[in-house]
């Protein structure tokens, strides 16, 4: 197949993944909606850069040269510009700086000086700067985003800048004659660069609508999983893990302890000050509970304004201390909302694994009876069950 032919495929398949994509955009989440147009603008870029080159032949090069390379630079800053958006990075027009340069160099070597190995070069560069700022903000996500779609991306990144790397090395370090047209068979890196150049556009989108659709499914798990409000583990998650932790500790002879706490007066918060703020309560209560959590400790939501916390390793004497530490956490921070400036304790029950616990249900009455001779015993305060 003649090198023209390939660069026409490769438009071909470049418009129709930017036409997939396109037609999933409303499928697609408020949120990732920005980075989905930017990665079809560049696609759509890319595709038309190619197209250029696949007539360069009709068309003067001084203006076809620059056109067409910029293009692709663009389409590919906008690929980078895209995964920027995709993790919340904010826009920043340096980003264009590469391809402005690039776009420039290009001109000069084709209208005023031509020479086809410096143009190598430049493009090389250029490719290499917005690819390596491609790796770099996927690379940066490696402690929050474990999807295999995030690697899978930036190997794709990591190969195509492996072929730049050589092609740079073919034509400018080797001093291979470069003077064939990108569209004349002779030269085996010529007829490649074609195919290279369509695998960001095609391969790329594929493993990006899969970054979309991984996205998506942690933000259902997560929703599932977490309490609307708070942000916590919902009843149905604490169930599960305490269940799991249960029979963890009963088989292994571990200890297993949890603490339900309640907030105290929080039906007079409601009634003076109304459900909105109520919600703005719990949230805050939630917040101080959660940051007092240390690793392994898992806070959830139980209902209304109660919660839950998991501990694991610890006895009587530990379950105590970490109560103690939950509620001075939640009353060392009074809970603030405009001009509102108002004290909130909370009454903690804690409850430590025995022999007289047969399921998850009997260790949560017995702290729950300990939750109740906290209240009788003024609020404000800690009970371990006995």
């Amino acid at each position: 197949m003649d090198t023209m032919s390939v660069f026409v495929i490769a438009t071909l398949m470049m418009l129709a993944n930017g036409g997939v994509l396109g037609l999933m955009h409303s499928d697609l989440p408020q949120a990732l909606r920005p980075a989905a147009v930017s990665w079809r603008i560049g696609t759509l870029l890319v595709a038309g850069g190619c197209m250029l080159f696949a007539v360069q032949r009709q068309l003067p090069p001084a203006f076809v040269l620059p056109l067409s390379n910029g293009l692709v630079m663009l389409g590919f800053t906008g690929y980078w510009r895209a995964l920027r958006q995709f993790y919340g990075y904010h826009d920043s027009p340096l980003l264009l700086l590469p391809f402005l340069a690039g776009t420039c160099g290009i001109f000069w070597f084709s209208a005023v000086t031509p020479d086809i190995g410096t143009r190598i070069l430049i493009v090389s560069l250029v490719w290499l700067v917005i690819m390596g700022g491609c790796v770099a903000t996927l690379r940066s996500q490696a402690q929050r985003d474990a999807a295999i779609s995030r690697r899978v991306m930036a190997g794709i990144f990591v190969a195509v800048m492996a072929f730049v790397v050589l092609r740079m090395v073919y034509f400018v370090g080797l001093g291979i004659n470069p003077g064939l047209s990108v569209l004349d068979g002779g030269n085996l890196m010529h007829a490649i660069t074609p195919m290279i150049a369509a695998v960001l556009p095609v391969v790329g989108t594929t493993a990006f609508l899969l970054m979309c659709s991984e996205r998506i499914r942690r933000q259902w798990e997560r929703a599932a999983s977490t309490d609307y409000l708070t942000g916590l583990a919902n009843r149905r998650t604490l169930t599960e893990a305490g269940d799991r932790r249960f029979a963890e500790a009963r088989q292994k002879g571990g200890c297993l302890a949890l603490a339900i706490v309640d907030i105290d007066h929080f039906k007079s918060i409601n009634d003076r000050y109304g459900h909105d703020i109520g919600d703005v309560a719990l949230k805050h209560v939630a917040g101080k509970i959660e940051l007092a959590c240390r690793e392994r400790e898992l806070p959830a939501r139980q209902g209304g304004e109660e919660f839950v916390v998991l501990f694991d390793g610890i006895d009587a004497a530990g379950a105590h201390a970490a109560g103690e530490r939950l509620r001075e956490s939640v009353a060392a921070a009074p809970f603030v909302s405009g001009d509102l400036d108002l004290p909130v304790t909370v009454s903690i029950g804690v409850a430590v694994l025995n022999e007289t616990d047969h399921d998850l249900d009997s260790l949560l009455r017995r702290a729950d009876a300990a939750l109740y001779a906290a209240k009788v015993g003024g609020r404000n305060r800690v009970e371990v069950a006995a």
